[in-house]
Formats: structure tokens, C-alpha cells, sequence
């Protein structure tokens, strides 16, 4: 019977052992194009849900304060050093990384891209098809324009900077919907993504005498809301991403709409992603349309 009981006990403990060695935790980090954006914090809160519900997962979220390549690069690089298994990227560029990404791959680190991607290559990445976005965003801006009677005038762009490509293709986008029209779109103005700035930028576009202006994310959207609303309407905005700054303008009438990505899907299913691979499994896509939908006063 002793006998017996010592059997069962070593089984007992060969098959937790067993268990613990299937359960290989996982360091993955989550790196961002900066902290301002309230999209960031939803790409963040989607990746923490899904690395809750996994258990076997070490996560944290880094992100420089503002827009800036090297202190993107810089986050990379402290990633690889300590340990990452993954890294869920949303490039501010796509070629400043590079460097740093061809480290980290010869280092075994996988990588996934989820909103913005880099020239290099990945196990896959998540995004909103912003080309096609744009071009709703700026045909929502027409129809609107063409509904009030007008048929001309001039039109402004907000953008980010010259290089992120996720808001390089939705301003490709938008032009695209003006084409053929009476529209002349101006030479765009980059704001960084900052509110500031941006509605600095916006504020002249208005003084130019534009009929209506185009935010390429969350901080040229913010920027180009608050400049109409100082400026006491008149100018038709529409802009990107979803949040209760964006939302109240909408509310108000200084915005006529928001092209709303899925941050929280990004970042969920990107961090599925890079367990999958981790765990040798094959992913089926290497690129994932994470949808968007148009926010209006009628649908908030």
C-alpha cells in the first residue's frame, strides 16, 4: 500500500510538472506611438484583456510622451534587453524602426504590428484598411458640402506628419474622394498629432476661407473641432478615432463626423496573435482589417 501511495504522489507530481512546463509564461510588450491619444489607451486596455484571459503572459504597455522616432527606437531596444518574447508595434514611421526591429528579430523576438506597421517584415498586423477609411471620411465631407449647395471651394487637411503610413493612406483617401469635383484641396499642415497645434492649423485653414477640414487622428480631429468651434461654425470637420473629446464635438455641432477604428480588437487580437506564434502555431492572415464605422450626432 505504501508502495502504491509513493507511485501515486510521484504521478501526481510528474504531471504537474508536466503542466507547468505546457503553461511557458510570455513577455510581450505593447509599444505605441506616444501616450496622448485616448486610441492608444484602448489598443492597451484590448492587449491587457487578452493577456489576462491567456494567464500565461508578462505584458506591459511603453510609449514615448510624444511622437519621436528615437524614443520609439529607444522603447524597442529596452524591450529586447529585457527579455521580450513579442513585441505589438504601432510604428510612428516606416523606416526609422527598422534597425532597431532587425535587432530584435535576430534576437528571436516576434513581431506584430497593429494600427500602423513598418517596412519590415512581421508575423502579422492588425489594422484599419485606412486608404479605404479615408476615402469614406472625405466622401462623408462631400455629400455633406454637396447637400448645403456647395459645389467648390477650398478644402484642409490636418495631418500627423509626413511619414506615419496609417494617416499618410487615409489623407490618400481622402483626396481620392474629391477627385473630379470643384473641391481644390490645399497643401497639407502636420501637427503632430498634437491638439494644440492642430487647431492652430486648422484656425488658419479657416482664415483662408476653407469650406471644410480633415483630421487624420485623434489630435488633428480635437485640434480642427475646437478651431470650428471658435471660429463659430461655418466650416464643415470630419476627422478619425473615437473619443469623449471627439464625441462632445460631434454632440455639439462643431464636428460633422469621426471615423472610428477598433483599437480595443487591435490590440486584443494582436496579443492572441503573438501567443499563437510563440506557441509555433501558423496564423492564418498576415493582415487583419480591424473594421471602422462613421460617428455621427444621429448614431452616438
Amino acid at each position: 500500500m505504501k508502495r502504491i501511495g509513493v507511485l501515486l504522489l510521484l504521478s501526481v507530481f510528474l504531471l504537474a510538472t508536466a503542466g507547468m512546463a505546457s503553461a511557458k509564461e510570455y513577455r510581450i510588450f505593447l509599444i505605441t506611438m506616444d501616450q496622448m491619444d485616448q486610441h492608444w489607451v484602448t489598443v492597451d486596455a484590448g492587449a491587457r484583456k487578452a493577456a489576462e484571459e491567456l494567464g500565461n503572459v508578462i505584458y506591459q504597455w511603453m510609449a514615448p510622451d510624444v511622437k519621436d522616432d528615437a524614443k520609439q527606437i529607444e522603447m524597442i531596444n529596452n524591450a529586447v534587453a529585457a527579455g521580450a518574447d513579442a513585441i505589438l508595434l504601432a510604428a510612428n514611421g516606416p523606416t526609422a524602426v527598422i534597425a532597431a526591429l532587425r535587432e530584435a528579430a535576430a534576437a528571436g523576438v516576434k513581431i506584430i504590428y497593429v494600427d500602423s506597421p513598418a517596412d519590415f517584415p512581421a508575423e502579422q498586423t492588425l489594422a484599419t484598411d485606412n486608404e479605404a477609411a479615408g476615402r469614406i471620411a472625405g466622401e462623408t465631407l462631400r455629400k455633406a458640402l454637396e447637400e448645403k449647395g456647395t459645389t467648390s471651394g477650398l478644402i484642409g487637411i490636418v495631418n500627423v506628419n509626413a511619414a506615419t503610413m496609417s494617416t499618410v493612406l487615409r489623407e490618400r483617401g481622402f483626396r481620392a474622394a474629391f477627385e473630379g469635383s470643384g473641391f481644390e484641396i490645399l497643401e497639407t499642415q502636420y501637427g503632430e498629432g498634437d491638439a494644440a497645434k492642430s487647431k492652430d492649423i486648422a484656425a488658419n485653414y479657416i482664415t483662408q476661407g476653407v469650406v471644410g477640414i480633415f483630421g487624420a487622428n485623434e489630435g488633428s480631429t480635437v485640434g480642427t473641432g475646437n478651431a470650428i468651434r471658435e471660429a463659430g461654425g461655418g466650416v464643415i470637420g470630419v476627422g478619425f478615432d473615437k473619443s469623449n473629446t471627439i464625441l462632445q464635438l460631434i454632440r455639439d455641432g462643431h464636428l460633422l463626423a469621426a471615423m472610428a477604428q477598433n483599437p480595443d480588437v487591435m490590440g486584443y487580437e494582436g496579443m492572441k496573435a503573438a501567443v499563437a506564434v510563440l506557441e509555433g502555431k501558423t496564423l492564418e492572415a498576415d493582415y487583419v482589417d480591424t473594421g471602422v464605422s462613421v460617428l455621427t450626432k444621429d448614431n452616438i
